[in-house]
């Protein structure tokens, strides 16, 4: 997983080299917002010069998933505030499911925190050498921002046939995503994530009060 986000990372770094910024500005949000997707809807604010409060209210709907996360994600194996901390910040979509599945069940923290460190450095030196290689690169190349879902979609398979009896899940994030289409083409990420979140949380509100009555 940690040599795969090397060729993602460099093609983020390109997009970010080709946005108009400068190239170290692909180390930076690599290094320090580190959130995957909402990094390549990010290079796109920042190069509109789009307000503060569009930037902070599509982070929130991108990034609302790692609520759910958290609550299955074993932090509790994880020692030290400095270790819980840092584990907090690096919870990506890959480090969620490498560390839920049934492989990684006895694994200790510090095994997690390593994973999830090596794959912060592979994610960053990849932007890095992508941002120096788009630098010098003609303008043009297109393409480089569905990298991103490319993997997205990898991720997404490999979860629907570990765990085939929640196919819900997935029918919901897929009509989600069709009803973002038809209500709002222009903002389809955010709509999307925002119609995800609320359907989720309907559904684990009406689960709970049915095995309250059952």
């Amino acid at each position: 997983m940690g040599l795969g986000l090397v060729p993602l990372g460099v093609a983020f770094g390109v997009l970010v080299a080709q946005s108009g910024l400068a190239w170290w500005w692909a180390s930076v949000f690599t290094a320090f917002v580190y959130a995957g997707s909402f990094e390549f809807l990010l290079v796109g604010l920042v190069a509109a010069v789009a307000p503060l409060a569009t930037v902070a209210t599509t982070a929130l709907l991108v990034n609302l998933r790692h609520v759910f996360y958290a609550l299955s994600f074993p932090l509790d194996r994880v020692r030290g505030r400095l270790g819980k901390a840092y584990g907090t910040f690096a919870l990506t979509d890959e480090a969620y499911a490498l560390t839920t599945g049934e492989q990684a069940r006895g694994w200790p923290g510090r095994r997690i925190l390593l994973l999830q460190l090596f794959m912060h450095l592979y994610w960053v030196g990849g932007a890095t050498v992508g941002g120096l290689l788009g630098s010098v690169l003609p303008d043009g190349v297109t393409g480089l921002d569905f990298a991103l879902t490319a993997l997205f979609t990898v991720l997404a398979l490999d979860a629907v046939r570990d765990r085939r009896e929640d196919l819900p899940t997935p029918a919901l994030a897929l009509l989600s995503a069709l009803a973002a289409r038809v209500i709002a083409p222009g903002q389809l990420l955010p709509v999307a994530f925002a119609l995800f979140t609320a359907a989720l949380l309907a559904r684990h509100l009406i689960t709970r009060a049915r095995n309250r009555h059952a």
